[in-house]
């Protein structure tokens, strides 16, 4: 099979990305390097946060979302680009010890005006704990190569 392009996401759309097990080591490893805030690096401080446990930045959390779209799809697809995200949503606490797994919607598409060898797809990303409750959502626009022009 050959890689997938604008032609292949249709309206609706919807593409399960994978799993993921995010460990505490790498939930204090993240946050020492980009994020030092007690609630991502001590599990004593964590405890007593509004998040109640230890738990990964929302960055962290949108960069494992991100990690399991290339994974799951963008490595396999004429994926481009994108040139913006217009909503994150950190819905709930990630904690360190879960599973958790990926999915991508998506909500509409067209070919660019300027660039016919382009198509523009806008995209729900959405992570979710194995218990199926939604952490973090992502709206924003991706950028894939037409089969076609």
């Amino acid at each position: 099979m050959g890689l997938l392009h604008y032609e292949d996401f249709t309206e609706g759309l919807v593409l399960e990305l994978g799993t993921y097990h995010l460990s505490r080591e790498e939930v204090i490893a993240y946050a020492a390097e980009w994020d030092p805030q007690p609630m991502h690096m001590d599990e004593e401080a964590a405890k007593h946060s509004v998040l109640g446990g230890l738990a990964a930045s929302g960055w962290q959390s949108s960069a494992i979302l991100i990690r399991l779209s290339v994974d799951g799809y963008a490595n396999r697809s004429a994926a481009m680009a994108s040139n913006s995200m217009e909503e994150v949503k950190w819905l709930k606490p990630v904690y360190a010890g879960e599973t958790l797994t990926g999915r991508v919607t998506v909500l509409s598409r067209r070919v660019s005006s300027k660039r016919p060898e382009m198509g523009i797809l806008k995209c729900k990303w959405e992570l979710f704990s194995t218990a199926g409750e939604a952490k973090v959502e992502i709206t924003g626009v991706q950028f894939m190569g037409v089969r076609h022009p």
